[in-house]
């Protein structure tokens, strides 16, 4: 293709070999790049000086905060697990007595109540609960206290133990909520047993609470005259649960709600 000149263009004069560009400069003539060096090296040294003036400061924050993590491995080492094993093993006996308890085939207030006020020289729940207090141990004896007190009739002080307890577990978690609302129920409290029948329901879906408290939480909704409130309990058993025990005879339960 054919190229042509502009008319009063002129072609750039070619750049001689030792043509560089000046650096930067600002209005005093001082390079730009100098100043920024120097701007950082006045920082530098301020940064210097206030380290050496606030060191004392700073290696006391540092000390402390040393001394505060050490102190916590310690008191985990030698003070937390030390004691979680004394409670651990100082329990032993009184959840011997609970099993016992649940396995007799007769009369066991006896053995409810030796799992809570110890024997043998061993701490019973209650023991454990306050002399281990802030421990995994007290907090289960909580659950355990709590069991033994609603098989006992003493209901007030089974909603007290089991309101105490706090699990991670869904399944152990589901089964004190809804132990709480089997002891609301015996005092009559009905609103409140509902509420935490519905709270037991509410944590998880396995199949062995999550059916119990959904038919003990209907059919305290028909004791309470609440018909399709108790339906949806039961409907949930048949569609959900129809193969555990509480699904057996879960359409006649369906049929008393409609």
């Amino acid at each position: 293709m054919a190229t042509y000149n502009k008319r009063g263009y002129k072609a750039p004069k070619p750049a001689e070999v030792n043509d560089v560009e000046p650096a930067e400069e600002n209005f005093d003539g001082k390079s730009t790049t100098a100043e920024v060096f120097n701007t950082l090296d006045e920082g530098a040294s301020k940064t210097e000086e206030w380290v050496e003036k606030n060191q004392k400061i700073i290696f006391g924050v540092v000390i402390v905060i040393a001394i505060a993590t050490i102190g916590y491995l310690l008191y985990d080492k030698f003070l937390v697990t030390p004691k979680e094993e004394e409670a651990a093993t100082e329990m032993f006996q009184a959840q011997q007595y609970f099993t016992e308890a649940v396995d007799a085939q007769s009369a066991n207030d006896s053995l409810y109540n030796l799992s809570l006020n110890g024997g043998e020289g061993k701490l019973g729940f209650l023991g454990i609960i306050e002399n281990y207090s802030g421990t995994d141990a007290a907090n289960i004896a909580e659950y355990f206290a709590g069991m033994a007190y609603l098989n006992t009739g003493k209901y007030k002080e089974a909603v007290e133990h089991l309101e105490n307890f706090n699990s991670e577990d869904e399944v152990l978690n589901a089964m004190a909520r809804g132990a709480t609302g089997d002891a609301f129920a015996q005092l009559k409290q009905n609103d409140d047993a509902l509420e935490f029948y519905n709270k037991a329901i509410s944590i998880s879906d396995d199949s062995f609470t999550k059916p119990r408290f959904l038919l003990k939480a209907g059919q305290l909704a028909l004791t309470m005259n609440k018909k399709a409130e108790a339906l949806k309990y039961f409907t949930e058993i048949k569609e959900k649960y129809e193969t555990t025990s509480q699904g057996v005879n879960i359409d006649a339960y369906i049929a008393l709600a409609e």
